[in-house]
C-alpha cells in the first residue's frame, strides 16, 4: 500500500481566490487539502485577478505538508482553459473541476492536462453534482483506468438545485446519489470526499453530518470554514479503539498459532481475514495522519 493511497483527506478547506488574505492565513490551518477556489467563491470580474493571486501563492510555497487542489472553472467557460493551464504552471496537486456528466468530460481533461503539461501524477479531482452524472456515475468512476482521475467531490448545493430538492438534516434526497457515487468511487479506487455543510454556527449539525458521511464510507469532508476543520479531522480520523483494535487484529493474525486459519476471535469479536485488510488500511491511515500532523 503506497503512502499516497493513504494521504489524509479529513478536511477539504475552501479558499476563495480572490482573497489574498485567507491564502496567506491557509499556511497555519489544519485543513488536509486546501482548495483554492476559482469558480463559485469568485465573481467574473474578478476571475483573472484571483487566478494570478493563486499562482502567485502555490509558487510563493508554505503550504505543505498540505495539499494543493485548485477548483477551476469549467472547460466550457471563459476561464477554464487559462484556470488549468496557471495550475500545472504554478505547481498545485491537482485540479477540481465542476460539473463533468460524463466520461468523455474525464477524457478532455486529462487530455487538457496533458496538453499543458501536468506530470502523470498530478490529480484530476471531479465535483459529482449534476443529476446526469448520477446517472452516469459508472462510466465517470471507470476512466480512473486510464486517466489522472482521482477523486470524487459531491456537490450537494448544486445537487439540491438541480433536483429541486429540500435540504433537510438526514439529506434523504441524496442518499441515492451519495450512495451511488461511494459505490463507484470504491469499485474503481477513488477518494470520495462529502458535501459541505452550510451553516457555520452549528457545530453539532456538522458533526451530525460528518458522523454521516462517516458512515457512508467517505474519505473526508469539504469544508467552507476553518471553524469547521476540527471536528472534521477527528470524525473522518480512526478513533483510538478502531487503532487498538486493528492492530489486535493484525497481532492475532500475525500468531504462528494461528497459521492457516481464516476466522479468529479477537477481544470477543469473530475477525475473519476481510477485517485483516480493513485493520491493515486503518492502522495504516493512522499512521498518515499522524506523520502529517508531526511535519
Amino acid at each position: 500500500m503506497s503512502a499516497q493511497a493513504h494521504r489524509p483527506r479529513r478536511s477539504c478547506l475552501y479558499m476563495p481566490g480572490a482573497n489574498a488574505r485567507a491564502l496567506e492565513k491557509a499556511k497555519g490551518l489544519s485543513a488536509d487539502t486546501l482548495i483554492f477556489d476559482l469558480e463559485d467563491a469568485v465573481a467574473p470580474e474578478a476571475k483573472a485577478d484571483a487566478r494570478a493571486a493563486i499562482q502567485n501563492a502555490v509558487q510563493g510555497g508554505g503550504y505543505e505538508p498540505r495539499e494543493i487542489v485548485v477548483r477551476i472553472n469549467g472547460l466550457d467557460t471563459e476561464w477554464g482553459a487559462e484556470d488549468l493551464k496557471m495550475a500545472v504552471k504554478a505547481g498545485a496537486d491537482a485540479i477540481l473541476v465542476p460539473k463533468v456528466v460524463s466520461g468523455a468530460d474525464i477524457d478532455r481533461l486529462d487530455a487538457a492536462l496533458t496538453a499543458a503539461g501536468a506530470p502523470a501524477e498530478f490529480g484530476l479531482w471531479v465535483m459529482i453534482e449534476m443529476p446526469l452524472a448520477i446517472l452516469n456515475i459508472q462510466e465517470i468512476a471507470e476512466a480512473a483506468h486510464r486517466t489522472r482521475l482521482v477523486a470524487f467531490v459531491m456537490g450537494t448545493n448544486d445537487l439540491a438545485k438541480e433536483y429541486r430538492a429540500r435540504a433537510t438534516p438526514d439529506r434523504i434526497a441524496f442518499q441515492t446519489a451519495l450512495g451511488l457515487s461511494m459505490a463507484a468511487a470504491r469499485a474503481y479506487g477513488l477518494v470520495a470526499i462529502d458535501g459541505v455543510f452550510n451553516d457555520i454556527k452549528d457545530e453539532n449539525g456538522l458533526m451530525d453530518e460528518c458522523e454521516q458521511g462517516r458512515t457512508l464510507g467517505f474519505d473526508g469532508k469539504t469544508l467552507i470554514h476553518p471553524s469547521q476543520l476540527e471536528s472534521a479531522n477527528r470524525i473522518f480520523a480512526p478513533s483510538p479503539h478502531d487503532v487498538e483494535q486493528a492492530k489486535a487484529v493484525i497481532e492475532a493474525f500475525a500468531d504462528p498459532e494461528n497459521a492457516g486459519k481464516g476466522v479468529l476471535k479477537v477481544n470477543g469479536k469473530m475477525t475473519e481475514l476481510l477485517h485483516l485488510d480493513e485493520a491493515r488500511r486503518t492502522v495504516a491511515m493512522d499512521q498518515a495522519i499522524k506523520a502529517f500532523e508531526a511535519a
